[in-house]
């Protein structure tokens, strides 16, 4: 087919971008959804008036949905449009398979809207991160499959010598979550809705956060790594700052990761060496992890202006500070006796949502203000302003969230440590519900300010899409990396 008779605007006679068009705007609507169903779930605790009787609307129900559709939907279709993006721009060729990649499309929306009618059912395997029946985990096999068919097809025609290694977390993050679903998912059905998993005691316990952990390590950070690897670049307008650090970070991680997910069955019967392993690789993943923050911070440098100006780059640089802090945290939870403090409190909701809020959130929202506006072939986003305006909500609202759960969750744990001579508890079940009372509305009022910025997002998306077409502002590209790793790479026009 003739590049020139494929469409009229100048970014689609090269790639295919309608399907990107799709994805990212059903970002943004999921965002919207999973994030009000998460301000509802975090009122209903404070407020348990709230489930209304209603079986549908309790939080147990509601729950595994908002996880469902803040990760999965939201950021699922946010990684599906920039990696669909990325991978042709950096291999300077169109999508294989691009009826494959609108099936991706359909397929994704279909798993989502299957999750809001099961879920508040109750029709669910009820394990974290893969909650969703068999029938559904069919789907979203043929889903991901399509999506490695897709990806690594457009790899294989590319037109550069070079594989950018934003590509590379994306890889790794294709192939590892569809290892991940398959292994965890392995079930025997006993009716249309309803099945057993096949693993059973600890066995079942290992699989599921040998799973969960890794959805985390590859879904929640690996992919969005892929993100940052090319949209930090884009928007300051220069390369990565070190391109062999990118390499080390990329293969730390991955390398590291997957031995970590028995952190989460610390004093559980798993046995001890399997516990100590994962803390072990916990702690060691803190240097891979604070080495790709450092790359993307530093890619600033000469150009710390741009903080003051930018608010898309204030996003970037921000959500990379959460990363930082996120994976901090998260080894420091892992060592066997502060994990005896934060295990199963609201700390560790607190250091989830530090990632989810801080890091995935904003380096998402950050990456879909670069791309909006040239998938719509337009100059630039409608308002700055508004842009700023949300960067605060956004940044209130996670700061807001994870100091009241830092609070609650600590005091839960000092509560539920502390022991009276003759070895009976100090504290009631009930007076740690009460303890965690203020901290809650602290959360719901954080939540809120974070969902208020996606509305302002969504309004000024709308208005983006109402101005005239132009030329998007031409920056460097994020490819013309280190003439020592690439000598062919050449700068060029993103």
């Amino acid at each position: 087919m003739s590049l020139q008779n494929t469409a009229v605007a100048p970014v689609d006679r090269e790639y295919e971008i309608t399907v990107i068009r799709f994805f990212t705007t059903m970002a943004v609507v999921w965002g919207i959804v999973g994030m009000s169903i998460g301000v509802f779930i975090a009122s209903q605790l404070v407020w348990p008036a709230l489930n209304f009787d209603i079986p549908w609307l309790t939080f147990s129900r509601l729950r595994p949905l908002h996880t469902n559709a803040v990760i999965f939907a939201f950021g699922g279709s946010a990684l599906f449009a920039t990696s669909y993006y990325i991978v042709q721009r950096t291999c300077k060729t169109r999508l294989f398979a691009p009826y494959l990649a609108w099936f991706t499309f359909w397929g994704w929306q279909a798993v989502i809207v299957s999750a809001v009618i099961t879920l508040p059912l109750g029709l669910t395997s009820a394990k974290e991160y893969a909650e969703l029946e068999w029938p559904i985990d069919i789907l979203i096999a043929l889903v991901w499959i399509s999506y490695a068919i897709v990806f690594f097809g457009t790899l294989i025609k590319r037109r550069t010598s070079h594989i950018y290694v934003a590509n590379w977390f994306f890889a790794a993050f294709i192939i590892t979550i569809a290892l991940l679903h398959i292994v965890n998912s392995m079930a025997i059905p006993v009716s249309a809705f309803q099945s057993y998993s096949i693993f059973s005691g600890a066995t079942d316990a290992m699989v599921q956060w040998w799973y969960g952990h890794n959805a985390v390590g590859f879904y929640l950070t690996a992919a969005f790594l892929g993100m940052m690897y090319y949209f930090v670049p884009v928007q300051i307008g220069r390369p990565i700052y070190s391109y062999r650090l990118s390499i080390v970070h990329f293969w730390a991680l991955i390398a590291s990761y997957m031995w970590a997910g028995g952190h989460h069955l610390h004093y559980s019967a798993l046995p001890d060496w399997t516990q100590s392993l994962a803390m072990v690789f916990s702690i060691i993943l803190f240097a891979p992890s604070w080495g790709g923050m450092i790359n993307g911070v530093l890619t600033l440098s000469g150009s710390w202006d741009k903080l003051r100006t930018d608010p898309i780059i204030r996003f970037m640089i921000v959500a990379l500070s959460f990363y930082a802090m996120s994976t901090f945290e998260g080894p420091m939870m892992s060592i066997k006796t502060v994990n005896a403090l934060s295990h199963n409190t609201d700390w560790t909701i607190g250091h989830v949502h530090s990632g989810a809020l801080g890091w995935v959130g904003m380096i998402t929202i950050g990456s879909l203000y670069v791309l909006l506006p040239r998938i719509y072939n337009k100059p630039k986003m409608y308002s700055i302003s508004l842009i700023t305006t949300h960067f605060w909500l956004a940044t209130a609202g996670t700061i807001f969230y994870i100091v009241s759960m830092w609070i609650s969750g600590i005091g839960q744990g000092m509560m539920w440590l502390a022991t009276n001579p003759d070895g009976t508890l100090v504290y009631s079940f009930v007076d740690t519900v009460e303890f965690s009372h203020f901290p809650y509305i602290g959360r719901a009022f954080g939540g809120s300010l974070y969902l208020s910025g996606m509305f302002v997002m969504a309004y000024n998306c709308y208005k983006t899409l109402k101005m005239p077409e132009g030329k998007p502002v031409d920056v460097a590209d994020p490819t013309d990396h280190e003439p020592s790793v690439d000598k062919t790479s050449t700068a060029a026009n993103v």
